[in-house]
């Protein structure tokens, strides 16, 4: 995400382009988001040239930051629940829970490109990539999706193949206990994910989330396959194993729309809606022709064409533009750049 900034860290810029004209302000990156903060603030009652993009990049690293810590101690927490369940599936042959385990396992592989993907952020631009490396999270969410794919295929194959040939199941207290053991794990990093996800933006992480929400509805599943066998039914096992393919399928269609969406440039339309009108209450602006939003990993970037009056000086159109980005960063939550373009007002319909 960049607001108006061709540059990711360790230098941020921000460009207003007037009648084909570029005007950029970088601030270096700072490695204390309070001291990059409080010398901010000191600059704006000095009267300095202020957008507050300090505080766009401290929010930039720390919702990185944020999101590997995330991941990190998800990964220990599902790496934990699918060892105590591999365990459990080695003693008593049950093949839902097999089913369960292979699923946990994939949703805490899942943290490895979504760490890389977020490590790979953090990286300045390039001249050849100059938007930075934050569409990475995206690729990193089709990861996510082939983790998911994987699990479902595994879990039908071995549902399909006790259903042809059954086997006796043993220690059902304990298949019943990793079940629960699953549920309980599963839903708790997938309320941290969703979470942090939606705090930092990030598309990956929201689906991650959604996939161990399934994983822990899935792994309550595997009860009813323990109580079946329990009651006699040698087929209840199996069959709960299909029923959790079908769980998986069902996480893998929700993941699927999201990461898609995020693929496409997909904004909620409240945001640009909301980003309209902080541009026509500036100062200045009499109509935006065009906006644009897309998401950059988990930031946002704005391009926007407006109307000014046509009377206007360069320099005057240049300080409405100016006005125009700082509103933005402050008031759009996850914008991080902002590029905006002035027009004379009627200049374009006197073109046509």
């Amino acid at each position: 995400m960049d607001s108006g900034h061709e540059h990711e860290p360790p230098t941020r810029a921000h460009s207003h382009v007037h009648g084909g004209h570029t005007h950029e302000d970088r601030h270096g990156r700072h490695t204390s988001g309070r001291w990059a903060r409080l010398r901010h603030r000191l600059s704006e009652l000095a009267g300095g040239h202020s957008h507050d993009s300090a505080d766009q990049i401290d929010d930039a690293l720390e919702a990185d930051t944020a999101g590997r810590r995330t991941l990190l101690i998800s990964l220990a927490g599902l790496g934990l629940t699918a060892t105590l369940q591999a365990v459990v599936v080695v003693l008593s042959g049950s093949v839902a829970l097999f089913g369960d385990t292979l699923h946990n396992i994939a949703d805490a592989l899942t943290a490895v490109p979504l760490l890389l993907a977020f490590t790979l952020a953090r990286r300045p631009p390039t001249s050849r990539f100059t938007y930075g490396y934050g569409r990475a999270e995206d690729l990193a969410g089709l990861a996510v999706l082939a983790m998911i794919s994987l699990s479902s295929v595994l879990a039908a194959w071995s549902a399909i193949d006790r259903l042809l040939h059954p086997r006796h199941i043993d220690h059902l207290a304990l298949v019943a206990a990793a079940g629960l053991v699953g549920f309980v794990g599963n839903e708790i990093v997938a309320r941290y994910r969703i979470r942090v996800g939606h705090q930092i933006g990030s598309a990956a992480l929201v689906a991650d989330g959604l996939h161990a929400r399934t994983d822990g509805f899935t792994s309550l599943a595997v009860l009813l396959g323990a109580a079946g066998v329990a009651l006699g039914w040698r087929w209840a096992d199996p069959v709960v194993g299909l029923a959790i393919t079908m769980g998986i399928l069902g996480v893998l269609r929700s993941a699927a729309r999201v990461v898609g969406a995020r693929l496409m440039d997909a904004v909620d339309p409240d945001v640009v809606a909301e980003a309209t009108r902080t541009l026509l209450h500036t100062d200045g602006i009499e109509t935006v022709r065009e906006l644009r939003l897309r998401w950059i990993g988990h930031t946002l970037r704005a391009e926007a064409d407006v109307t000014v009056d046509a009377n206007l000086t360069l320099s005057a159109a240049h300080d409405v533009a100016h006005a125009a980005e700082a509103h933005l960063l402050r008031h759009i939550r996850r914008l991080s750049a902002a590029t905006i373009h002035t027009s004379p007002a009627h200049h374009h319909a006197a073109a046509r």
